[in-house]
């Protein structure tokens, strides 16, 4: 098979591994109950999450993917009219904004970082909400305890602060804080997260948040209806068992290092990486980027582009990173 019929996908952010079998196991088990509707509260799920982040159960909310979850969110903190965060963030951002009604209040960044000092300034009594990525899609920069903090400090208390930690599992750099602990400490903190990267379970569209006690059942109106399938509760709960999250942490283990090996033999090319600290590698291209992509593509190779920004280049499986890397060397830079 030519390169021209085989399709790399490093554009989705997936995990290059296959479902671990215990989960598969939960999921065909599972499949003989599909004539009946799933529990609407996730009830066992949340309780398994309550446990696992020692968190009260009231302030665990389940939904449709971390994506799906932030829908109802934002449309539950209206009605104000503003949505702020950074300029080069998840790409639904401001389309989530904009179906909730609100305007995008999109900031520029610092570099590859979220700018929190000018976030801060663009909170108004307009502002609804403000989303925070950490680590960043698709720069994959991280920011840090400290200056988070103090980015909290300026934020009146009563604007949520969603932060979104989708990649959480990647990062390898201490100084990143765990939400959730920002979460015991700010009554506005609320901390998103998935099962669909790290856990390998993106098919079934799980998510889940941790909420402020007075958010919590503004949010649950808005999901009432059964959002989260019988197979996606289950198989989050069983990935919450040690056994399988020593297998995973070992697999996110093998993506960093991945990672690293990538990025470093991409510097070797004369490419410029930022660093990061998730799943897949930013390549601040600038104008070069759309047709990085259309060629990569000709070479069956689906990477993400923003044009005139960059190409996120997630890591895939060691034959896949491999002719990313044969791809880069046949350029004429």
């Amino acid at each position: 098979m030519s390169a021209a019929d085989r399709a790399d996908d490093l554009s989705m952010n997936e995990t290059p591994y296959p479902p671990l079998p215990v989960l598969r196991e939960v999921v065909q088990d599972g499949a003989a109950l599909l004539n009946r509707y799933p529990d609407r509260l996730s009830g066992a799920l949340t309780a398994g999450l309550a446990r696992h982040l020692d968190v009260d159960p009231g302030t665990i909310i389940v939904g449709p993917g971390s994506a799906g979850l932030l829908q109802l969110m934002v449309q539950a903190f209206g009605p104000k009219p503003e949505v702020v965060h950074a300029a080069l963030s998840f790409e639904g951002y401001p389309l989530i904004a904009r179906n909730a009604g609100a305007t995008s209040v999109a900031v520029p960044m610092d570099g590859h970082r979220h700018d929190l000092s000018a976030m801060a300034d663009a909170v108004t009594d307009r502002t609804r909400c403000v989303l925070v990525c950490n680590p960043n899609n698709p720069t994959g920069s991280v920011l840090h305890r400290d200056e988070l903090t103090a980015f909290l400090e300026r934020v009146p208390a009563d604007v949520p602060v969603v932060i979104d930690e989708a990649y959480r599992h990647f990062v390898t750099d201490r100084g990143v804080p765990d939400a959730v602990d920002l979460h015991r400490s700010h009554p506005n903190v609320c901390v998103l997260r998935t099962f669909s990267k790290a856990y390998g379970l993106a098919a079934l569209r799980v998510g889940y948040a941790v909420v402020p006690p007075g958010l919590a059942m503004a949010i649950r109106m808005m999901g009432i209806v059964f959002l989260t399938g019988s197979l996606g509760q289950a198989a989050a709960l069983r990935a919450l068992e040690p056994d399988v999250t020593a297998e995973l942490e070992r697999r996110c283990a093998a993506v960093v290092e991945a990672r690293t090996k990538l990025a470093a033999d991409l510097r070797g090319l004369g490419i410029t990486v930022a660093p990061s600290e998730t799943n897949f590698l930013w390549l601040p291209l600038g104008d070069k980027a759309a047709g990085f992509a259309e060629a990569a593509a000709r070479a069956g190779i689906l990477v993400a582009a923003m044009p005139d920004r960059g190409v996120r280049v997630t890591i895939g499986s060691d034959e896949a990173n491999a002719r990313f890397l044969d791809f880069v060397r046949s350029l004429d830079r």
